[in-house]
């Protein structure tokens, strides 16, 4: 088996555990790391058929202690989304195995479908690609699985949020003010959770940019059930802190006019929007590196702290 990558090793009873689950005469012929994740390792695995052809598949483990104590909730979550989705119109990976409890893998692994396309998070192409992802987003939201997943959780409290450094004292203060109310009254929707062009792949070919298509949406670990509003706050903070907080304010508009219902009170959105703002807050080390590792070398931590600190004046202004 040939690395292209030392971080693309595939450990010995994760490789045998793959090898099982694979059609009688083929191999793993090569692996390759897949950057830009923060949670977990990310692998491409080519597969040697029988008739001499390939085909891919992705493993991920999580191998980090800091998220390992979370890894069987979110791989039994994402192996179930996985398994509902592949009656839909969504295009997901299809689920080839799971092994939350890392019973046979040395760390908690699930193995998937390869998906064609790429992510992009460029500024070039934007303006065409914003109105794929918030049509995409509808469709993911028009979900009616027969069983629910779990209710959304939301980790971040008045106390948690980090006011970045030079920020707005007096925008923050009012947004940290705002997640200390109860959370609105909400009709619940089949959410990704962490929709955002991170996670999203994409068909673009450089002869025909207006050409570009959606050909997959990945990471389903953090399947919820909860307000529309909380996945269109979490994509739009990470529009935001990408390419300006103006795409920010825009991806909502994008989703309405994709035939999406949010909240009708402004104060409601501004709620969810601003609870999604603060929550990156608390991540934006990790979220900057993991940018920075996809190609987007500009994207230091203090540039994105900044945005961060732009797109939370911009929503007090707008909503507050």
């Amino acid at each position: 088996m040939i690395n292209h990558d030392g971080a693309a090793v595939v450990r010995p009873l994760t490789l045998a555990w793959v090898n099982r689950h694979l059609e009688v005469g083929e191999r793993v012929v090569t692996t390759e790391a897949l950057h830009g994740g923060i949670t977990a390792e990310m692998r491409r695995l080519t597969i040697g058929t029988r008739d001499g052809a390939t085909r891919h598949l992705v493993l991920r483990s999580f191998v980090d202690p800091f998220y390992l104590g979370h890894a069987g909730d979110w791989l039994n979550r994402e192996s179930g989304a996985l398994s509902l989705l592949a009656g839909t119109a969504v295009p997901a990976p299809g689920l080839v195995a799971v092994d939350p409890t890392a019973t046979h893998c040395e760390y908690p692994s699930l193995l998937m479908t390869h998906l064609t396309g790429r992510t992009v998070l460029d500024d070039e192409g934007l303006e065409t690609r914003v109105p794929l992802l918030a049509r995409q987003l509808v469709a993911i939201h028009a979900l009616r699985p027969a069983e629910r997943p779990r209710a959304y959780v939301a980790l971040t409290t008045a106390d948690t949020v980090v006011t970045p450094r030079g920020a707005d004292a007096a925008a923050w203060a009012a947004a940290i003010d705002v997640i200390r109310r109860p959370a609105p009254r909400y009709e619940g929707r089949f959410l990704h959770r962490d929709f955002q062009p991170g996670n999203v792949l994409f068909d673009v070919e450089p002869s025909r940019p207006a050409g570009v298509r959606i050909t997959g949406v990945v990471d389903w670990a953090a399947t919820s059930w909860g307000p529309a509003d909380l996945d269109v706050a979490h994509c739009s903070t990470n529009l935001a802190l990408l390419h300006g907080p103006a795409w920010g304010l825009r991806f909502a508009e994008a989703y309405e006019e994709a035939g999406g219902v949010l909240a009708a009170a402004a104060s409601e959105r501004l709620y969810w929007w601003v609870r999604d703002g603060l929550a990156c807050s608390e991540e934006v080390q990790q979220v900057a590196q993991s940018w920075r590792e996809a190609g987007r070398t500009e994207l230091t931590t203090r540039a994105v702290e900044e945005r961060l600190d732009a797109y939370v004046t911009a929503l007090m202004e707008a909503l507050g």
